[in-house]
């Protein structure tokens, strides 16, 4: 009988202890869908905040690189090449003087946009001139008047406005009996005409005439001419600085021409 007993008091131990685990055994339906259901839209809205910073970045990105473009464009478009105006010719330079030193003394007329001094393509030696670009023309002009006839190491320089390129001068009659500022200029290439005469010439002063000597009955030119300045301190810059220069491969010669007497009868 006491088997019995025991028996009946594990039995209902055991039924006990299983109905009290029951209520743990599983999670509550209503408390599993309410966390999935609040998990899900603090995700979401997550998810679409980093999107919506992402596409803000790039967007500001963009607006900054188109920006950076327009100002590059705005820059480039600022630059104006100055006029032919303020251009000016500088003549008898010495031939140790360069492009650096020539701006820094054009400098104390104004600004000075460009310095150029010419040099002879083969022997890269100075050709005794050169040209300077001023800011305005009025700087252009203050230049001409302070340095014409400037002394630098014993050469007075010959200072003016360079003539515009394409500029045709004009030509004067001829007049008989000469001038004191005409140039004999030989060793001409067989191609140079008058016009290409002018063009080398005006880069020294003003050109009062330029021709070419042709043979009569050819029509070919002789390889020589003739140049008159208009002034005497052109004449000599002239001469200075393209005797002994090479044009197309042959060595000018260039010096004061020498009237000839004409024969009487």
């Amino acid at each position: 009988m006491a088997s019995s007993v025991a028996a009946s008091l594990r039995a209902l131990a055991a039924s006990t202890s299983a109905s009290l685990q029951k209520p743990t055994a599983s999670p509550s339906p209503f408390l599993s869908s309410v966390g999935v259901d609040y998990a899900e839209p603090a995700a979401a809205e997550s998810e679409q905040e980093e999107g919506e910073a992402f596409a803000s970045g790039e967007e500001e990105e963009d607006a900054a690189a188109e920006a950076s473009a327009a100002v590059e464009e705005e820059e480039v478009g600022e630059y104006v090449e100055p006029p032919e105006e303020v251009k000016v010719y500088v003549g008898n330079l010495p031939y140790d003087v360069d492009s650096e030193r020539l701006a820094q003394l054009f400098e104390q007329a104004g600004v000075v946009e460009v310095s150029e001094v010419i040099y002879n393509r083969e022997t890269d030696q100075s050709r005794g001139f050169g040209f300077v670009t001023m800011s305005t023309v009025e700087e252009a002009e203050k230049a001409v008047e302070m340095f014409h006839r400037y002394d630098i190491n014993g050469r007075l320089l010959t200072v003016n406005k360079a003539a515009p390129r394409g500029s045709r001068v004009e030509r004067p009659p001829r007049q008989f009996g000469g001038s004191s500022f005409r140039i004999y200029v030989g060793n001409l290439p067989w191609q140079v005409d008058d016009s290409r005469l002018v063009q080398l010439f005006s880069e020294h002063g003003k050109v009062v005439d330029a021709r070419v000597v042709y043979d009569r009955e050819s029509g070919r030119s002789r390889g020589f001419g003739f140049v008159t300045m208009a002034t005497q301190e052109e004449l000599d810059d002239a001469i200075a600085a393209l005797d002994g220069q090479s044009l197309d491969g042959r060595a000018l010669r260039v010096n004061v021409a020498e009237e000839r007497s004409r024969r009487g009868f």
